[in-house]
């Protein structure tokens, strides 16, 4: 079991419970082992996260 003292959050796609080993910091990126989504931690302090933004690609237009 991993031991923490950062309380967990939740994965805004399928409500699982996200723990991380340190606290996170903003912009860093989680991935939820539940469904898989790749997350952005938007808030510290209480943690949030949200889906992180798709990377789209920039044709130098």
């Amino acid at each position: 079991m991993l031991e923490t003292t950062t309380p967990p959050a939740l994965c805004p796609e399928c409500d699982a419970e996200i723990r991380f080993a340190r606290p996170p910091l903003n912009g860093e990126i989680a991935h939820c082992s539940a469904c898989s989504a790749e997350l952005e931690v938007t808030c510290t302090q209480p943690i949030r996260l949200e889906l992180a933004p798709e990377v789209e690609e920039d044709w130098g237009e």
